[in-house]
């Protein structure tokens, strides 16, 4: 039987808006597994949360460089929040982006580009040397359409092009260039606000479907519905689910009437004068999924004084 802390209770309190006494009843029923416990308390109808939101912990900045039919975003990493307002760190992620777009996301590939006399990972140790913190290259994504444009958009902007979140969609059209421009943007916008997981139900992981469906399934069934009348509405329940988690289904943000993203860019075609597809899009948050070490600073200082 696994110890249920006070720590995993506000963990899971805080993912799922749950109160107190029912995290820790769902931690003691499956064992101290977090996800379990998530998933029993949506089967009880006391969370909605679909999965333990990964906790933003890393500091520096998310970079995004666009040029015409490709665009990278990439995600630079340093120990504290006063390195993102280093200008030299600033200049860093800009040249690290430029390089990106000409070699690709491949995290080795960048880190061995040549950049004046010495490479990526070079210029990245001279930075360390110099500001005195580490810093790593994290992660980097590309998009490119054959014809078309890949659009951005940086929230939380600390410079152009570099901030706290970073956002390339890529549109496949041979319509007016700017009108695609001004289109991806919005989109890019829309992403950043709604966190799409997919660009339609077809993208989405498989296995996370079937967790939708198997949780659903038994919520009903606790209620005392019939098993003849589950299946049904269990379908319903993911059309409602693949219209908050899939681009295409998503109600578009720019409109007041709640429209779908893909009827917004069906109508944008008018405008732009041909046919719009999007192709895929990227969306990065500084730090999600990183799990930063937390400390009680009254401890740390009742334990050097000798307290307990």
């Amino acid at each position: 039987m696994a110890t249920i802390t006070a720590a995993m209770v506000k963990e899971l309190r805080e993912t799922t808006g749950v109160g107190m006494m029912d995290c820790k009843q769902a931690l003691a029923e499956t064992d101290g597994n977090m996800d379990a416990a998530i998933d029993w308390l949506r089967k009880k109808g006391l969370s909605k949360a679909a999965k333990k939101a990964g906790r933003v912990a890393a500091e520096g900045l998310i970079g995004a460089l666009t040029d015409g039919t490709k665009g990278v975003v990439i995600e630079v990493n340093s120990e504290t929040d006063f390195v993102a307002r280093n200008e030299q760190f600033q200049g860093l992620v800009k040249m690290i982006a430029q390089v990106a777009l000409k070699v690709g996301a491949d995290i080795d590939a960048i880190n061995a580009a040549p950049v004046g006399s010495s490479t990526v990972a070079g210029a990245i140790a001279d930075a360390i040397a110099t500001i005195g913190e580490n810093m790593t290259l994290r992660r980097a994504a590309a998009l490119e359409v054959s014809q078309g444009v890949v659009a951005s958009y940086i929230h939380n902007a600390v410079i152009d092009g570099a901030g706290k979140m970073g956002v390339i969609v890529a549109l496949e059209s041979a319509g007016k260039t700017d009108e695609l421009a001004t289109l991806g943007r919005q989109l890019a916008m829309h992403v950043a606000a709604a966190n799409p997981q997919a660009l339609d139900p077809a993208g989405l992981d498989p296995a996370v479907v079937q967790r939708e469906r198997e949780v659903m399934a038994d919520k009903y069934r606790q209620q005392g519905k019939p098993e003849n009348m589950i299946e049904k509405i269990v379908e319903n329940g993911l059309k409602t689910y693949y219209k908050e988690v899939c681009l295409l289904e998503q109600a578009y943000i720019h409109d007041e009437k709640g429209k779908a993203v893909a009827q917004a860019v069906k109508e944008a075609e008018g405008k732009v004068g041909a046919a719009i597809k999007i192709t895929g899009f990227v969306r990065y948050a500084l730090g999600e999924g990183i799990e930063k070490q937390t400390s009680d600073f009254a401890a740390e200082v009742a334990a050097a004084s000798g307290q307990k």
